[in-house]
């Protein structure tokens, strides 16, 4: 394979600072209604960048599940490597990537684990199977075979039959965006490269200053 003569010219729109959002979730709320609209495969995927004891980074792909005014949330067992490393360092990076609208969206920020509220209402709302899932599943964990996550659902799944509760280690993060970037692929790789950041004085709840980068 030859990798490197692979090309792809990105003309498909523009991104400039007199079109975008003043407010980057606004900007985002826009983006993600587009991606929606045009019946994306998974629109809501998002990379999730973490960094372990060690200094090394580690990725992974989670869904997205509420962006507000307090940031962006997904669930996950808080014993798996990013809800330990997120413990380590509370401090994360997110990547949307909408390949066909050609378009990216990174928001950088700190963690924090959403309330328990929060946590046991979404729970309630996901499949019986995907419930029984969060007890059978040591995430991130070494197990012998598939026959482990097999047993373990039907232990739990016999245990708890239609009601099992949330697991005490399995509940939400909230990443409290500090910058947030929104890029537009172009001709000739001169892409469109928009970043909000907020004054680190003025802290959360302050004015955000929008800058274009070069690609």
């Amino acid at each position: 394979m030859d990798l490197a003569a692979l090309r792809k010219s990105y003309e498909r729109d523009a991104l400039d600072e007199q079109a975008s959002q003043a407010d980057p979730l606004r900007q985002f709320e826009l983006w993600m209604k587009q991606a929606l609209d045009a019946q994306l495969p998974e629109p809501t995927a998002m990379t999730v960048a973490t960094v372990g004891v060690d200094g090394r980074p580690s990725t992974r792909v989670v869904l997205v599940k509420g962006v507000d005014a307090r940031g962006l949330v997904w669930y996950t067992n808080y014993e798996s490597r990013k809800g330990r490393e997120i413990a380590h360092c509370p401090f994360a990076a997110l990547q949307f990537h909408w390949v066909e609208l050609e378009r990216v969206v990174r928001i950088e920020g700190r963690v924090e684990k959403t309330s328990e509220a929060e946590s046991d209402a979404y729970f309630a709302s996901r499949p019986l199977d995907s419930r029984i899932g969060a007890w059978a599943s040591p995430q991130s964990q070494v197990i012998a075979s598939r026959t482990v996550l097999v047993a373990n659902a039907a232990r739990y799944g016999a245990q708890f039959m239609l009601s099992p509760p949330r697991p005490p280690h399995w509940g939400g993060f909230r990443l409290v965006p500090e910058r947030w970037e929104f890029w537009q692929g172009r001709k000739s790789r001169l892409h469109d490269r928009l970043r909000y950041r907020q004054d680190e004085a003025a802290g959360e709840g302050g004015a955000w200053t929008r800058e274009r980068l070069a690609p």
